[in-house]
């Protein structure tokens, strides 16, 4: 299995690869450190370049570094996952971004709207490098929750970690009332029932569980419910996306936003090959 990294010799880059080493570690997957920029010249020394991004990566982890020309960063990193048949691309948020919090630049958002394999985005500041502590799949109750539930599932089963199911509802507050309330959260609750059922048949029941977050908005939601440092979250593409590829709809723009953990996007319709 292999990992296409995204680096550059900056915070972002650091983040991409202390993420990318936390998720390989277990897997035995090799990272795959990629430099693209026209040309192939990414204004320093090769070498130098090469030196810096190799001395991030843990050293149980196998890593190989490549500068290679690209039309953009973006494109460079998608031909790379093509060409290596990577399981995943991972990246580093946007340096204007908060401690610990996102704000997708334009690499990522090339590749949130473009990329055939799922994206993984590392929160600026991310220096983990322990192992992943849990999983958290994001299951909206649209078209596509399939492939999200699948990679989860498979990505926490053979890393022997516990999976949350999260199902994320907006509830106006000026409905007050309980049976508004609960009228609001039943097809949340339905839903979450099932996906907890499909999950338990492929790894131990004693390891998913399910949160129901709500608030007034979706940030609300988000900041209601813990979050482990050891945390990855896991969200599928908007049903816009055309089929397996990312189109990041604007609920999970919401999430990406205000999370403080790393996050997986999954291509619509993504046959999981691994995570």
């Amino acid at each position: 299995m292999k990992y296409v990294v995204g680096y550059r010799p900056d915070e972002r880059g650091a983040d991409a690869v202390a993420l990318a080493g936390v998720i390989a570690r277990t897997q035995g997957a090799v990272l795959e450190i990629v430099t693209a920029a026209q040309g192939g010249k990414a204004g320093h020394d090769p070498a130098e370049l090469e030196r810096r991004a190799l001395s991030l990566v843990p050293d149980d982890v196998e890593a190989h570094f490549t500068l290679r020309p690209a039309e953009s960063f973006a494109h460079g990193l998608i031909e790379a996952a093509k060409e290596h048949d990577a399981a995943l691309i991972v990246i580093g948020a946007a340096s204007n971004g908060l401690f610990k919090r996102f704000t997708a630049g334009s690499v990522a958002n090339g590749l949130l709207h473009a990329s055939p394999v799922p994206v993984a985005l590392a929160p600026r500041g991310y220096s983990r490098k322990a192992p992943l502590t849990r999983l958290t799949v994001m299951t909206g109750m649209r078209e596509g929750w399939q492939a999200v539930l699948d990679v989860g599932t498979s990505a926490a089963a053979r890393r022997h970690v516990p999976l949350r199911l999260v199902s994320v509802v907006e509830i106006d507050e000026t409905e007050q009332s309980d049976f508004a309330f609960d009228n609001a959260l039943s097809p949340a609750r339905q839903h979450v029932n099932t996906v907890l059922a499909e999950a338990a048949a492929k790894i131990p029941e004693n390891k998913v569980t399910v949160t129901l977050a709500h608030g007034r908005n979706i940030e609300e939601a988000i900041d209601g419910i813990g979050w482990k440092s050891g945390e990855l979250v896991i969200v599928g593409s908007s049903r816009l996306a055309e089929n397996r590829k990312i189109f990041l709809g604007s609920t999970a723009n919401k999430i990406l936003r205000s999370l403080p953990v790393p996050m997986v996007v999954v291509p619509r319709d993504f046959q999981s090959q691994g995570l």
